[in-house]
């Protein structure tokens, strides 16, 4: 996986996706303080205009990821990838 500046800008309700939480929350300042204030992703405050994060990304996005919908955000990030396996070669058989 890549290591991908997400550039979360709030929308007009001053809400962003927070990737810590995996929910959307109200960048205030109860949230930078708690939760920004000593998460490993935070980057810093995307000019004042919301905060940037970095965590790996298994989507295909630019480097930047410039975010301007928290809730598409959100979303996009609940899709999980699942590696199917041959699990007929796991198969063992005892005894007739």
């Amino acid at each position: 996986m890549r290591q991908i500046n997400h550039i979360n800008i709030t929308d007009t309700n001053g809400k962003i996706y927070c990737c810590l939480r995996n929910k959307i929350v109200t960048l205030d300042d109860h949230q930078k303080q708690k939760f920004c204030g000593g998460c490993k992703m935070f980057a810093g405050d995307a000019g004042g205009r919301g905060v940037e994060c970095v965590w790996d990304d298994i989507r295909p996005v630019a480097n930047p990821h410039i975010v301007n919908n928290p809730f598409t955000e959100m979303l996009s990030n609940q899709a999980r990838r699942v590696n199917l396996t041959d699990h007929l070669s796991t198969v063992a058989v005892f005894g007739v």
